[in-house]
Parts: structure tokens; C-alpha cells; sequence
């Protein structure tokens, strides 16, 4: 029997701490930094621009980074402990882009009891174990679509920004196709130190500035929810449906695919979204399961042997701990930096995820038509009865698969 099959049959138990001596190593350790580090190069770029879209003061902006790495790092450490598997969690990035287009129309208390109602609903779904009974009913292609038409403006907007900053924003793309050519896994993170470089170099960033950002704790602000239906239409219906389907969907399937099939997934969604109700009065948008960096802990690359492949799901979560505690340093760099750089990152750092969107979205000729449909209405940035396009963009989608439905 094979080494996969052996852990796969393996009854699961939580490791002890002198399975944690035996069985960790650089490698893991250095995955989950990674892991990290990826996963945050552009997502607090995207985070700090829904910040500002909101209007959020500096200490708001600071709570919602220290609630999300919480929330990532403790449900991280908790799961990848009680089923000995690296389970990667995240602050689920089509969150913060929704909030980033559709946030600004609505009182801060209202996105936040928006983000408590779509928690609540991922929970029960958990708990009741009809996550996987519709998952299998969700069409993969329209809510990749979704997905995909909130995201290509922010794609676009990469390119919109050359003409004031040619310099800065050309290096970035020139060492985006670079990086993606060579190493791929670090493009990311090579072009917001080349971005950073070249801001400095042309004199639009102030690197002594960088040096005397304040630091100290972060702490937690609490706000009041409100709930409205608008609210619940605009932001819980959609985000529902991209943590739902494009991410905890894609983190079982990387974790399924990596040999961890043996995982439940009930309790990983139930687990998340309960640490999604707690922290949401403090900022912080839906946990989900990682997608994209899971497989940096999951993968070989953590560990050739998968049964210490653990090691580096519990490093993901300290570190994430660790970049919490460093949010009021985190929000005041990226309030230094020049607009174009951080369009342009964002934008660079997106562009694998619409890759893939736009394949799933399009990959069966049958839902192909409906898909389209989807991510033209949700890309336009359409308000209709105040309701936002990436609603819209579903309702139409789905009107056009089932008229639609007998084309091939």
C-alpha cells in the first residue's frame, strides 16, 4: 500500500508534541511563511483599498486586518491540529473585492451585519451538512463567472495607471510576465519589491517616510451591526455564493487532490464560518478556506512525505497570528504608498484568479452562452433599484442557462 493510501486509512488524531519535534522541518516551516506572504503580497493591497472606498479610519482599517489574521491563524492552527492535515484557511479575497465595488453605498454598520449574515448562513450550512448537498448545485460555470466579472475591472485598472506612472507600473508588469515565465510562485511578491523600487527610485514613494511609520499593537474596535435587505441583496447573496463556490469548493478540491481526501468537510466550513460570526463586528469579512495557497502546504513542496505535511498548516497560522499583530505597521505603509503601484499590484495579483475563472466559466460549451452573460453584467459595475451587478450578473446568468438550457 502506497504512502498516500496508508494516511489516507489512518484514523485521524491530533499530533503530540513530540510528533510535532519529530516531524517538523525547514521545508514546512518555510512553506507556511510562504504561504503567508503570498497570500497577504496582494490581498492587503486590495483590503487597504476597500478600506478607503468605505471611508474607514486608520484604526478600523487596522481592526479589520487583525480581526481577519485572528480569525485565519486560529481556525488555521485549530483544524491542521484536530485532523493532523495542513488545513489552510484565508480572509477570502472575493470578499474584499466585492466590498471594494459595492461597500461604499452603505453605512459601515450595514456592511457589517451584511458580513454577519452571510457567516450565519455558511454556518448552518456547515452544521446541518448541506454544504455538500449543494455544492453539487451550484453551476461551477456561472459562479466562476461571478467571480471573474468582479475582478477584470481591477485587471484592467493594472493598465489604466501606466500612462501616470509608465516607469513604476512598467517595471511591475515587465516583472509580472518575467516571474511568471521563471518563478512562477514568487511573481507576486517580486513585483511589489520591484514596484517598491522603482516608487523610490522615481521619487513618488518616500522611503525615509516608510521608516518612521508608527507601530505599536493593534487593538480591536467593535461596531454595532445593522441589518437592511439591500444590504443583504447587494453584499451577503454574492459573497455567499463566491466563498461557497470559489473558495471552500477549490480548497477541498486542492486538499482532496493532495492526498487529504480523509478531511471532513462539514466541519471546515462550520469551523470558518463560526470564526467569521465572531470577528465580524470587528471588520473582518468571511473566512473561507484557502485556495490558490493551499497547495503550498498541502503539495510536495511542503514535504515530500504527506504525513508531515501538517507541519506547515500550523506555521501558516502562527504567521498569520505574527502579520496580525503587525497590522498598525501594515495599514500605514500601504497609506504611503503611490496609487499606480497599488493599482497595478492589485491588479497583477488578480490576474491568475481571473485566469482561472474565466476557464471554469467558459470551459463547457453547454453554460458557455449563460457565463458570458454573467460576467458582462457583473463586470459593468451595473446599479439597478440599488441593488449592485454582481447580483444582477447571477440573476441574469442564471435566466440565460435556463432559457438556454437545451443549446449546446
Amino acid at each position: 500500500m502506497s504512502a498516500a493510501a496508508d494516511l489516507l486509512s489512518a484514523p485521524v488524531s491530533p499530533p503530540t508534541w513530540a510528533d510535532l519535534r519529530r516531524d517538523a522541518s525547514a521545508q514546512a516551516v518555510f512553506a507556511g511563511f510562504l504561504t503567508v506572504f503570498v497570500g497577504m503580497a496582494g490581498t492587503v493591497t486590495l483590503l487597504f483599498q476597500a478600506a478607503q472606498a468605505m471611508h474607514l479610519s486608520a484604526a478600523q482599517t487596522t481592526s479589520w486586518l487583525l480581526a481577519c489574521c485572528l480569525s485565519v491563524g486560529v481556525t488555521g492552527l485549530l483544524l491542521t491540529w484536530k485532523y493532523r492535515a495542513p488545513v489552510v484557511t484565508a480572509y477570502a479575497l472575493p470578499g474584499i473585492v466585492l466590498l471594494i465595488q459595492d461597500g461604499a453605498q452603505f453605512r459601515y454598520p450595514e456592511v457589517i451585519g451584511a458580513l454577519l449574515l452571510t457567516a450565519a448562513v455558511l454556518t448552518l450550512l456547515g452544521l446541518s451538512g448541506l454544504f455538500g448537498w449543494l455544492s453539487a448545485r451550484i453551476p461551477a460555470p456561472l459562479a466562476a463567472g461571478v467571480l471573474a466579472g468582479i475582478l477584470i475591472p481591477f485587471g484592467l485598472r493594472s493598465f489604466s495607471a501606466l500612462p501616470s506612472s509608465p516607469v513604476v507600473v512598467g517595471s511591475m508588469v515587465g516583472v509580472y510576465l518575467l516571474g511568471r515565465a521563471l518563478f512562477a510562485r514568487y511573481a507576486v511578491p517580486a513585483v511589489l519589491l520591484v514596484g517598491l523600487l522603482a516608487a523610490w527610485l522615481t521619487g513618488s514613494l518616500d522611503a525615509s517616510a516608510l521608516l518612521h511609520v508608527g507601530g505599536g499593537l493593534p487593538h480591536l474596535v467593535l461596531t454595532a451591526p445593522a441589518f437592511s435587505l439591500r444590504a443583504a441583496l447587494v453584499i451577503s447573496v454574492p459573497l455567499l455564493l463566491l466563498c461557497f463556490a470559489s473558495q471552500n469548493i477549490p480548497g477541498l478540491a486542492v486538499m482532496r487532490a493532495n492526498g487529504f481526501g480523509r478531511v471532513p468537510a462539514s466541519p471546515l466550513v462550520s469551523v470558518t464560518a463560526f470564526a467569521s460570526i465572531l470577528t465580524a463586528p470587528f471588520g473582518a469579512h468571511t473566512t473561507t478556506l484557502a485556495a490558490i495557497t493551499a497547495a503550498l502546504c498541502t503539495g510536495p513542496e511542503a514535504h515530500p512525505d504527506l504525513g508531515r505535511r501538517y507541519v506547515a498548516g500550523l506555521s501558516s497560522g502562527v504567521f498569520y497570528l505574527l502579520a496580525g499583530l503587525c497590522g498598525s505597521v501594515l495599514v500605514g505603509v500601504f497609506a504611503l504608498l503611490p496609487a499606480p503601484l497599488v493599482q497595478a499590484l492589485a491588479g497583477l495579483a488578480l490576474t491568475a484568479t481571473i485566469l482561472g475563472s474565466l476557464t471554469t466559466a467558459l470551459h463547457e460549451p453547454r453554460w458557455r452562452e449563460a457565463a458570458v452573460m454573467t460576467v458582462l453584467v457583473t463586470a459593468s459595475g451595473l446599479s439597478f433599484l440599488g441593488v449592485g451587478s454582481a447580483f444582477w450578473g447571477l440573476l441574469v446568468g442564471a435566466v440565460s442557462a435556463w432559457l438556454l438550457r437545451g443549446r449546446a
